[in-house]
């Protein structure tokens, strides 16, 4: 999530890198939408810290406020939702682009606020159920066709005094599970209005699975395929918790409290749990009850995506308008879960 305005973000880069990225700074024409493209270590962008289970490959640059990538393996390729300004806010400049895994020079706007019929506000968080791509947009899931970017189904939460809705995933009946973080992203920040929530949607209907202030901001969330299990990670800004429901039950069950302001989350093939942390700018490995930094120094992490055939996270860094790309150790990602 992204709590800077595209003109904020220039002063949080200073001016050295502002020159670099003024693109992204700029007011967005919407009929002339800049693409990814990869920029070097050389061209002076920062990389971030590795450890021994990841290695830097290419910053991905000239987003707005990136905020979630989705891998799709049958495509071989990213979907990366940018909300172009704030949250919260609904001025249909939201926009999805499609990038290669294989060649990230290569990109298109696949989905664009405005534009062949289409709604889209700030997108956040993406999932693919079978030809759709589904999207969290405020108060709304939207559907897309991910081949076409055609327009699909719109499910309203409005009726359900939706605050924030923020991630989805899709588990493994097809029912979607979507989290309403509770906070409001604009020019004050990410004040917490709650209520917190997640919510279940099947054949377009809409139940509560679980709210309260025990769920701590629910943000991103997935469907743990190899322990079968969903999992969802906190942005409360004091207290970071990592905890799982069983499919069916509402029972929370905490399995990490931390550094706080978690965003995305993705389970690796080896039952391993990554996620991302804004309060520490940096993606955290959960593993056999142990936690580890597996990336630092990435400035505001939000919904990260992984690459399944190339074993690479992607990391969205929203307020300053970057993907980069992490190769992880051989063998260690499991995507499926998000993509059916």
């Amino acid at each position: 999530m992204t709590t800077l305005s595209p003109w904020a973000r220039c002063a949080f880069l200073g001016a050295a890198t502002v020159a670099l990225v003024c693109g992204a700074c700029q007011r967005r024409d919407r009929h002339a939408l800049p693409l990814g493209k990869i920029a070097s270590a050389a061209d002076g962008y920062a990389t971030g810290v590795s450890s021994s289970d990841a290695r830097f490959i290419v910053n991905i640059t000239g987003f707005h406020n990136p905020e979630s990538v989705r891998y799709d393996p049958d495509g071989d390729v990213f979907f990366i939702s940018n909300m172009a300004g704030y949250g919260s806010a609904k001025d249909g400049n939201g926009y999805i682009i499609r990038v290669s895994a294989a060649d990230p020079n290569r990109s298109i706007v696949l989905v664009q606020g405005g534009r062949n019929g289409v709604v889209l506000n700030a997108p956040k968080g993406i999932a693919i159920h079978g030809d759709t791509l589904w999207v969290t947009d405020i108060d709304v899931l939207r559907g897309f066709d991910r081949h076409s970017g055609v327009p699909l189904a719109t499910i309203d939460f409005q009726p359900q005094h939706a605050v924030q809705l923020n991630d989805v995933a899709v588990g493994p009946d097809g029912t979607l599970r979507v989290t309403d973080t509770g906070i409001l992203m604009n020019a004050a920040g990410a004040p917490h209005t709650g209520p917190d929530r997640i919510f279940a949607v099947k054949n377009g209907a809409i139940s509560t699975i679980a709210a309260g202030p025990q769920l701590r901001q629910p943000n991103g969330i997935t469907w743990d395929s190899t322990a079968k299990r969903w999992i969802v990670v906190s942005y409360d800004p004091f207290v970071g918790e990592v905890a799982t429901f069983t499919d069916g039950d509402s029972l929370r069950h905490v399995i990490r409290t931390g550094t706080g302001k978690l965003d995305g989350v993705k389970v690796l093939h080896s039952g391993a749990i990554i996620f991302s942390s804004w309060a520490d700018s940096s993606v955290h490995i959960l593993e056999n009850g142990h936690e580890r930094k597996l990336i630092r120094q990435v400035p505001v992490p939000a919904d990260i995506g992984l690459d399944t055939r190339r074993n690479r996270v992607a990391i969205p860094m929203s307020n300053v308008g970057w993907v980069q790309l992490w190769s992880l150790r051989s063998g260690e990602t499991d995507d499926a879960s998000n993509s059916h």
